[in-house]
């Protein structure tokens, strides 16, 4: 049985006392600050660093919205998130406008407030007890569904079949232990880069063998469609992971491919960050700069230190990546770098110096967009 998001309702009186604290120093500051009226630009700075919050305090605007909301969005409740997730989730998405009005209402509760797993189906800019409601009803719980997008690892995908499909994560890794159970050959040691990504409906009663049976048989369906021949495979996939991994746009795929077999037919080595970060676990980070510790990792995924691919796929490729491992551009490309990290344009050179000019380019964007996956 799925676990539950539970909402505890027991530090309710300590919070209360916070706030009415909180609110006697606000408005006690504003009023030093008025007082004060002579210093103008102070008083500006002051007001643009706490005014939003002494308003509320003072009661002139509300940190609520009102009514049922407009539009659509969607939020996704996993198993063991607790009632401070989702109010986080709710305000991530513009459902309520603030954290903190959400979650002091499900503190009001009684009994508390239990969430089911799953997708839901929500309004934007709702009140926070809109929000509740429409949490608490079956009818905005979306039908059990798991959206994979391309370029997640196995890890992610069943985290996803999970929330959206209500199965047990623990069952779906222990289904995922033995890939020989879903028809691959014994030479494949994990489904990494065999579940494809797509949107799939489960039953209520879909086993966790099931759904991931479902995601491999789509992948060998299509692996069959484009004509790769059993033993191709496990190479096919592996490219196509890498590409889906660092190229930054779908019309890049195919030059990606092109460097990877460029180097690969050269002999030089790939040094892929995609593969080095995956080996190293450092792939959920954010960041497109790997690490010195996962540089100097010894390990079967880390292209900086072996020729040749890596030992596998590094995560679960599209259509469109395998089509470009199996079908790359024409180019004599040996090095790419993405250069805005928004846009996931990317510069593809020849040779070092034109290659270094980019990375310096990527280092400038950098700069200029600090904590935007650099």
């Amino acid at each position: 049985m799925a676990r539950h998001a539970a909402v505890g309702a027991n530090r309710e009186d300590r919070r209360a006392r916070r706030r009415r604290n909180g609110r006697r120093w606000i408005i006690a500051l504003a009023v030093t600050v008025v007082l004060l009226g002579g210093l103008g630009a102070v008083a500006a700075v002051f007001w643009s660093e706490y005014g939003a919050r002494i308003s509320q305090a003072a009661g002139w605007v509300s940190n609520d919205y009102e009514g049922e909301g407009h539009g659509e969005a969607f939020i996704t409740i996993t198993a063991g998130e607790i009632g401070e997730d989702v109010a986080a989730a709710l305000a991530e998405a513009d459902v309520v406008k603030t954290q903190q009005v959400f979650y002091e209402l499900l503190l009001q509760q009684d009994p508390q407030v239990e969430f089911l797993p799953g997708q839901y189906q929500l309004r934007l800019q709702m009140s926070a007890q809109a929000a509740l409601d429409a949490l608490q009803d079956p009818e905005n719980r979306r039908e059990l569904t798991a959206v994979i997008p391309e370029g997640r690892t196995v890890d992610q995908a069943l985290e996803i079949v999970a929330a959206g499909a209500d199965i047990p994560l623990e069952e779906l890794q222990k289904a995922a232990e033995d890939p020989q159970e879903f028809g691959l050959p014994k030479s494949v040691s994990s489904l990494e880069g065999w579940l494809y990504p797509a949107t799939y409906e489960f039953d209520a009663d879909t086993t966790a063998e099931e759904a991931i049976g479902m995601m491999v048989e789509y992948q060998l369906a299509l692996l069959d469609e484009l004509g790769v021949e059993k033993k191709d495979r496990e190479r096919v996939l592996t490219v196509a992971s890498i590409v889906e991994r660092e190229a930054g746009r779908a019309e890049d795929f195919g030059k990606v491919a092109r460097v990877i077999e460029n180097r690969l037919d050269t002999g030089m080595l790939l040094q892929m960050d995609s593969t080095v970060q995956y080996g190293y676990q450092q792939h959920d980070d954010g960041s497109v700069w790997s690490s010195d510790d996962a540089l100097k990792d010894d390990n079967p995924w880390n292209t900086y230190l072996r020729a040749g691919l890596p030992a596998g796929p590094v995560a679960n490729p599209g259509r469109a990546a395998i089509e470009a491992a199996l079908s790359p551009d024409e180019g004599d490309w040996l090095f790419f770098v993405a250069v805005n990290l928004e846009t996931g344009e990317s510069v593809f050179t020849t040779n070092e110096n034109d290659h270094y000019a980019a990375v310096e380019q990527l280092q400038q964007w950098c700069t200029a967009n600090p904590g935007n996956g650099c």
